[in-house]
């Protein structure tokens, strides 16, 4: 008999967050990304110095336990979810619809993605990346979501708030975060402990070499 195909999952990869579970500060504008008090350096070091980051301009990187998780961002993604937060610094309506992302003119995501926004816009491509812009809520958007994956796993993408409504919601499958060893105190969080989303689900936590400390989550 034929190997059964296992059915499409959402998966939260290679979320960021501070030993105190802040993954972006307050005050997130143009000038800074994260918000005040984060530096994006010190939370995307581990992946960053990986021979697999997208960005590396030079050979070389690590290979091992960090690499794999830079690796696994991509695989078997169909389609991407994220926040508005994450798309754009801009907050309330949009003025004019010249911004579209900070990734330029080729996006990282090589997918559709959904940005959940109060302050809807036309859809646009770049590359081979179309961004839509939804105000439904979180099963609605998955459904759709998958629907665009065509049978691959989907990415819940952050920022930190909108990966909590789909916690909230059960919606999420597996969950990757990396700790960075650094406190901030204020800002966006995902959780206050790791261990308050053990009612839903497994958890294995893996120190890395390289100062982070990866937490693996799987549905129960």
């Amino acid at each position: 008999m034929p190997t059964p195909t296992p059915a499409p999952l959402l998966r939260a990869c290679n979320i960021n967050v501070t030993r105190d579970g802040y993954g972006a500060g307050e005050n997130q504008r143009l000038e800074r990304p994260f918000g005040d008090g984060i530096d994006p350096g010190v939370l995307f070091s581990w992946a960053g110095a990986t021979a697999s980051w997208p960005n590396r301009t030079e050979p070389g990187g690590s290979r091992g336990l960090d690499d794999y998780f830079t690796r696994d961002w991509g695989r078997n993604i169909g389609a991407e979810i994220m926040g508005a937060n994450k798309f754009s610094p801009h907050r309330g309506p949009w003025q004019n619809h010249d911004w579209q992302g900070w990734w330029g003119d080729e996006p990282p995501f090589h997918t559709p993605v959904f940005v959940m926004t109060h302050h809807l816009r036309p859809s646009f491509t770049l590359s081979d990346t179309t961004f839509h812009f939804t105000d439904a809520d979180p099963a609605t958007v998955l459904a759709r979501a998958f629907e665009a994956a065509d049978g691959k796993d989907v990415r819940l993408g952050g920022g930190p708030s909108t990966i909590r409504e789909f916690l909230d919601a059960h919606l999420v499958d597996t969950l990757h975060v990396a700790v960075s060893p650094v406190d901030l105190g204020a800002g966006s969080r995902l959780w206050k402990s790791p261990e308050e989303l053990l009612d839903r689900f497994h958890m294995d936590v893996v120190p890395s070499p390289s100062g982070v400390t990866h937490h693996l989550f799987w549905r129960r």
